[in-house]
């Protein structure tokens, strides 16, 4: 254990942080299974309520550092794709 009071405190901080984190991403894991679940079963409006939600989340978890902008960018062009090319 820390002796230090601000690495105390980083201890602490960065154990919520990761927390926060972790919680965010299984959110983001979540949405995304529902989309790839809705392309699967031939849903393709079900999907693309899924995707909007999906993308929301995935935006969200970008704009709190969880994920890197690029990451986000590439996975939300591919569930669209994979969307789009549904019949």
């Amino acid at each position: 254990m820390a002796n230090i009071k601000s690495a105390k405190k980083r201890i602490l901080v960065s154990e919520r942080n990761a927390e926060r984190n972790k919680s965010i991403k299984s959110a983001v894991k979540t949405s995304v299974k529902k989309v790839y679940a809705a392309i699967d079963a031939d849903d393709k409006a079900a999907a693309q309520a899924a995707l909007t939600d999906a993308t929301k989340a995935m935006d969200m978890a970008t704009s709190k550092g969880v994920y890197h902008k690029n990451t986000t960018s590439r996975k939300v062009s591919r569930m669209t794709k994979a969307v789009n090319k549904m019949a």
